[in-house]
């Protein structure tokens, strides 16, 4: 069987709910993560520091032999996605955005809201992509900034992270929207808490979910040894599932996380090349 070698990267533990996805929705694969814990978050940062650490990071991933690129953060792929493409042309690199955006329109919906970091909600790269498909949809956009140091923190299951997501979510109310985009790979994570809070009418959209699923549907495409790795031994250094995970600092409460995507303990490597 063809195995894949497919990059994934996100500024912390975020990134592992694509992960997750991936190991779901495609067999024949091998996964190196690189989350930038040293240099989390994303969100508040500029323009030219992710574009910076984006292509840093992709190149890394790139040298160690991957073939395709992920990138598990909406921040980057709102405020990178476009100029990594451009430097990486003769790389496959999905983003968070764009597939979303066409499952959303083939949806029909008249009324979505999106919840995102403020770097995400600030580019307004959700609005752009959405509306170029459906000029009609009305979008409601909210910056969280609180619920990835929750997620990173380990508090998922805190009653204080409850109040803070329904603090958050009650600008919706009235807003009658039909859908929930989850705008951040660190909030499919809090999924449980936001469904309780949005109630059983609004849609939770997954960007993970979607995004899993157009990879797999482009490598079922692709069958190429292009997108095959160049090592005689592919499960060199790689976890029993066919994956290993970077991060560029210790992450906080790592297993309680690990178990919530894996439902086991991982070991990552801790190392920062940067």
């Amino acid at each position: 069987m063809s195995i894949f070698m497919i990059g994934v990267f996100d500024s912390g533990v975020g990134g592992l709910s694509v992960v997750k996805e991936i190991l779901k929705n495609i067999s024949n694969r091998q996964i190196i993560y690189f989350g930038d814990t040293a240099r989390l978050p994303y969100g508040t940062k500029g323009v030219d520091f992710v574009k910076k650490y984006s292509e840093k990071i992709t190149q890394w991933l790139l040298d160690r032999g991957v073939k395709i690129i992920i990138i598990a953060c909406h921040t980057s792929s709102a405020l990178s996605g476009d100029y990594l493409k451009k430097q990486f042309q003769n790389v496959p690199i999905f983003d968070m955005i764009t597939p979303t955006a066409e499952k959303i329109s083939a949806f029909g919906f008249g009324r979505i809201g999106i919840i995102g970091t403020p770097g995400t909600i600030k580019s307004k790269a959700w609005e752009n992509h959405l509306l170029k498909l459906n000029p009609r949809l009305e979008i409601y956009s909210l910056a969280c900034p609180l619920l990835v140091p929750l997620v990173e923190q380990g508090w998922v299951d805190k009653k204080a992270t409850k109040e803070i997501v329904k603090e958050y979510l009650s600008c919706f109310k009235d807003k009658k929207i039909e859908g929930l985009v989850l705008a951040c790979t660190h909030y499919p994570m809090l999924e449980k808490v936001i469904k309780k809070v949005v109630g059983k009418k609004v849609k939770i959209i997954n960007p993970a979910e979607i995004l899993a699923k157009e990879v797999g549907k482009f490598l079922k495409e692709n069958l190429e040894a292009d997108y095959l790795p160049s090592s005689a031994k592919v499960t060199d250094g790689f976890q029993g599932n066919g994956y290993q995970i970077f991060f560029s600092d210790e992450p906080y409460n790592f297993k309680k996380i690990s178990r919530m995507c894996f439902n086991k303990k991982i070991k990552p490597t801790i190392l920062d090349p940067f």
